[in-house]
C-alpha cells in the first residue's frame, strides 16, 4: 500500500527521525554521562532523600542488585562528614553512569562537565514542556533549508554538465551530496518504522 505524504509530514518525521535517531545511535545517548543531563540531578535528589528507587529506572534490571548496594554504601559514608559526602556521592554517581551506558552497549568514559548537543536539549526541553512543536518547527525549518540549498547547487551545475569534464564533475559531486541527503533522512524515517514516501514500501534506494 502506498502512503502518500505532506512536506510538512516529510519535514516533521524525516529530520526528527534523521536529526535525532542518527545523532542518538553516533552518541550512544552520550548526555546522560554528564552533568547538565537527566541521570545525574535525578541521582542527587535521590542521594539526599535516602531513597534509590527513583534512579533504578535509569539501569537494567540485571544491575538493580549492584547499584542498590552502590547506593547504600554512598548513604552511609556520606554521613561521616562533608568531604566523606562528596567522594561518596562521585563515588554512586560513576557507579550509576558506568551501568547505564553498559545497559546501552556503550563504554564507560567517566562523567563529563559540558552542555549537550543543541538537539538534545531541545528534545530534552520539549519534553519538558510537554510540546514537541517548537522543537519540529525548528528542526523542520533546518531541514527544508538544506534540501533547497542542495538541490539549487545541483540545478544550477546541471546548466552547465556537459560543457566540460571539469563542469560535470561538478554537477556529480553536487548531485551525489544532494542525494546522499535524501536518502539518509528517507533511511531513518524506515529505521525508525515510518513509511516510504511516494514510492511506497520497499522503494528501491538510489545508489553511487
Amino acid at each position: 500500500m502506498r502512503t502518500k505524504w505532506t512536506i510538512g509530514t516529510v519535514a516533521a518525521s524525516g529530520i526528527l527521525a534523521a536529526g535525532i535517531a542518527v545523532l542518538m545511535a553516533s552518541s550512544a545517548f552520550a548526555h546522560c554521562d554528564t552533568t547538565s543531563g537527566p541521570v545525574i540531578p535525578e541521582a542527587k535528589a535521590a542521594l539526599e532523600k535516602g531513597d534509590v528507587t527513583p534512579i533504578l529506572k535509569w539501569v537494567k534490571k540485571d544491575s538493580e542488585a549492584e547499584i542498590k548496594a552502590a547506593f547504600t554504601k554512598a548513604v552511609a559514608v556520606r554521613a561521616k562528614g562533608p568531604e566523606a559526602q562528596e567522594l561518596a556521592d562521585q563515588y554512586f554517581l560513576e557507579n550509576l553512569v558506568r551501568l547505564h551506558r553498559a545497559g546501552e552497549g556503550a563504554p564507560y568514559t567517566g562523567i563529563k562537565d559540558e552542555p549537550v548537543e543543541p538537539i538534545v536539549a531541545m528534545a530534552d526541553k520539549a519534553l519538558v514542556e510537554g510540546s514537541a512543536d517548537e522543537m519540529i518547527e525548528r528542526i523542520s525549518g533546518h531541514m527544508a533549508a538544506t534540501i533547497n540549498e542542495k538541490f539549487a547547487r545541483v540545478l544550477e551545475a546541471k546548466k552547465n554538465k556537459d560543457k566540460s569534464v571539469e563542469a560535470g564533475r561538478e554537477y556529480v559531486e553536487a548531485y551525489v551530496i544532494y542525494m546522499h541527503y535524501v536518502e539518509n533522512i528517507h533511511s531513518a524515517i524506515m529505521s525508525a518504522g515510518g513509511q516510504s514516501v511516494e514510492a511506497g514500501e520497499g522503494a528501491p534506494v538510489h545508489k553511487h
